[in-house]
């Protein structure tokens, strides 16, 4: 009776040891991060800063059918719908190819993990000079006799876009990749050779479920960072790009409006979607690397 007192009593000494290491953690979340959502919430559901009056889903209502937040929805959801399954499916045909003995390995590597080390400003300058009308593209293409195009300005500009992004971010999601794949169990693969396995084989079977949680946090991080184009965006372009007008765009824009109620509403439908998407992917992930050991 004794030595169970003792084990629950030293049980509860350790669990307030591990509160107390969290504590400075669990106190900087809730200041910085919930706290503030809260207050987004409560701006989301009153009618004014000054009168306080709540109007529940009124702002929501008023916000769907505003054109300029329709358009900034669907130019992100076209954005993150090209850009996020390529930054994923190349990042990993990219560690594949690096997996593999090819020449030039390790300038390979650095030539793809070069954008990480340039600045946004660099970078946009680049596009800005190959992408605008008497741009190095254009000049390019006239060589076969195609016409001036203004990318920035056409129907082509998000293309542009998911270009850069595609350039700023494959290195780094490469290097995720490298790192789940160096996870994967030797023995599996030198079983598969053994029996006679083929490398499409082999990759579905073996070294895409072990990857599965690599796919999953790739994707997250394609994700957010595809709702976070805004900076590239603004630089190449103005405050009201209209094929590339983001919902970052209609905050910051909203914001400088001091439509408070707007822009708080629209921040609680962006952050609904984004936990919506992400606990889908989990879902996926979860069924699909369920037979995989951990």
């Amino acid at each position: 009776m004794n030595d169970l007192r003792i084990k629950r009593r030293e049980k509860r000494k350790d669990f307030l040891r591990s509160l107390c290491f969290l504590c400075p953690s669990l106190l900087g979340v809730g200041v910085f991060f919930i706290l503030p959502f809260c207050v987004v919430v409560y701006y989301s559901l009153i009618d004014g800063v000054g009168s306080k009056n709540f109007v529940f889903l009124d702002n929501f209502i008023s916000l769907f059918q505003n054109y300029s937040f329709k358009l900034a929805a669907k130019n992100t959801l076209h954005f993150s719908v090209l850009a996020v399954p390529l930054a994923v499916v190349l990042a990993m045909v990219l560690a594949l190819m690096l997996e593999a003995r090819i020449p030039l390995k390790s300038q390979f590597r650095t030539f793809f993990l070069s954008p990480m080390m340039v600045p946004v400003a660099s970078v946009v300058l680049i596009w800005q000079v190959v992408f605008s009308n008497n741009g190095t593209a254009n000049e390019f293409l006239m060589l076969f006799g195609a016409d001036r195009i203004d990318w920035l300005q056409s129907d082509y500009a998000v293309y542009v876009v998911v270009l850069l992004f595609l350039w700023k971010n494959l290195g780094y999601n490469m290097i995720l990749f490298m790192a789940g794949l160096a996870n994967i169990p030797k023995e599996l693969l030198e079983v598969a050779d053994v029996e006679g396995a083929s490398e499409l084989y082999k990759f579905f079977a073996i070294k895409l479920r072990y990857l599965s949680p690599t796919v999953l946090f790739v994707t997250i991080l394609s994700l957010i960072n595809s709702f976070k184009i805004f900076r590239e965006i603004y630089l190449l372009t103005d405050d009201y790009p209209a094929a590339l007008y983001m919902l970052q765009h209609f905050m910051n824009n909203t914001f400088r409006s001091l439509d408070y109620q707007k822009l708080s509403a629209a921040a609680v439908v962006m952050a609904l979607v984004m936990v919506v998407l992400i606990l889908l992917l989990f879902a996926v992930e979860d069924w699909f690397g369920k037979d995989v050991e951990g």
